[in-house]
């Protein structure tokens, strides 16, 4: 028998990118339209690396499962991890967590999506040799992550760089002059 092909994990943290999105970036709740495309962020996982990714997709669901969503999910490949706890307890970063430390015991690759500094130390630790990258809003993401780019982490935009939704975010960001299109601002 041959070997199983490398494989990349992604792990979504999508609280967090629609915290971000909702707060952050439009100042209200985001409609589904505005919302990224998950399908082309597990697209972009397969074709970043060339080979087979299988996102988590990480959901607190204290009170009641978001069927709609899950089978959503389900639909365009994602294994969806729905989680309960108590009463303050960040159920989606504890299961990132422990998910990252895990991950350290198999060859694989991992890219998490998340802008959130809970997961740098985990995210720090599987920088062994392998590839790792954060996938979240560049202006956002915590200035942890920047620091574990000399170690070989990768960065990666939603928008920019997964291309994860239909039309442009109202962001304001440091625009690379090779990338500066005055008709953006006309």
């Amino acid at each position: 028998m041959g070997e199983e092909p490398r494989s990349t994990y992604l792990l979504v943290d999508g609280e967090n990118i629609d915290a971000t999105l909702g707060t952050s970036i439009l100042g209200r709740r985001p409609r589904p339209e505005e919302r990224p495309r998950w399908e082309r962020l597990l697209q972009f996982a397969q074709d970043r690396w060339q080979q087979p990714a299988t996102g988590l997709f990480f959901l607190a669901a204290n009170t009641e499962l978001p069927m709609s969503f899950v089978q959503a999910l389900l639909a365009i490949g994602y294994r969806p991890v729905p989680l309960s706890g108590g009463a303050g307890q960040k159920v989606v970063d504890i299961a990132i967590q422990r998910t990252l430390e895990e991950l350290r015991h198999r060859d694989a690759d991992v890219l998490l999506v998340s802008n959130d500094g809970d997961f740098v130390e985990q995210v720090g630790a599987l920088l062994d040799g392998r590839r790792v990258g954060v996938v979240g809003f560049v202006e956002f993401r915590n200035h942890a992550f920047v620091e574990l780019t000399d170690q070989g982490l990768e960065t990666f935009d939603l928008e920019y760089d997964v291309s994860a939704f239909n039309a442009r975010l109202p962001r304001v960001r440091v625009i690379p002059i090779d990338e500066f299109d005055p008709a953006d601002f006309l």
